[in-house]
């Protein structure tokens, strides 16, 4: 897809991935939207080519929220990436229960809802493209992460088979598989982790700029689906095949 003229609607675009995402758009002569809860606190980025990059308020954990950006928004969106999410770790009977509510609204109700709205324009104009942030969560199911594993599994199945839905139009999906990258979400890994793995300094992360323009570069080359690289890829791998092996390696990484 050629970037140049499209809007593009980012979430989460305040910090880490989403952030970068939004830099790495601003190279091209793209109009950004960048969803946010809090537009206040948005640090402008330099617009290099964009033809301009714009905070929106977008909070995924209120349906009231989405219907309201939706509104203002009215369907001018080209391509939205779906890049906001949530995490919470340790083990799954002591994680308060509605921090596991609010990371299912966030992670898969709000995705699904905002996808919709946007969809139906993108329909009607035959022009559009959904991006999708599964993570590697989504294939290799970790112990000490399950409901976020199952909130990155639903993805997982929303974008593939939104993808078969949409092959008769132009339209089209990324999946994103997403490995562990250096944000403020892994450093929350890292902490919720410590009691359950050896050495949480070993979880470490591709740099986030290295994987936005990765992101950015995938939707112009109009792809299906952006794979990690290294170990992940290998996780990845082993998830379509008999689980015994993933089995063995999560087992060994984790202590409860």
């Amino acid at each position: 897809m050629d970037l140049t003229g499209q809007t593009v609607l980012v979430t989460g675009a305040n910090r880490g991935i989403g952030r970068h995402v939004v830099e790495a758009l601003a190279k091209r002569p793209a109009h950004i939207l960048c969803g946010m809860r809090d537009v206040g606190n948005f640090e402008p980025v330099r617009a290099g080519a964009a033809r301009e990059i714009v905070p929106v308020r977008l909070d995924l954990s209120s349906k009231a929220s989405i219907e309201e950006c939706l509104a203002d928004l009215d369907g001018r969106v080209d391509v939205l990436v779906n890049n906001a999410g949530r995490f919470a770790g340790g083990l799954f009977e002591e994680v308060d229960l509605d921090e596991y509510y609010e990371l299912l609204q966030v992670n898969v109700a709000g995705l699904v809802h905002l996808t919709q709205r946007l969809l139906r324009p993108m329909l009607k104009r035959d022009h559009g493209k959904i991006v999708n942030n599964a993570s590697i969560a989504g294939y290799a199911h970790f112990p000490g992460a399950v409901v976020y594993s199952a909130s990155k599994a639903a993805v997982v199945g929303f974008s593939e088979a939104l993808r078969r839905e949409l092959s008769e139009s132009r339209v089209s999906v990324l999946q994103v598989v997403t490995p562990g990258v250096e944000t403020r979400m892994l450093e929350q890994v890292r902490s919720d982790y410590d009691e359950h793995v050896e050495d949480t300094a070993k979880l470490d992360g591709v740099a986030p700029g290295e994987w936005a323009e990765k992101i950015v570069g995938a939707i112009e080359s109009d792809d299906e689906l952006l794979n990690p690289g290294g170990a992940e890829r290998l996780a990845k791998l082993a998830s379509r095949g008999p689980s015994g092996l993933l089995d063995a390696v999560l087992g060994r990484a984790f202590d409860r």
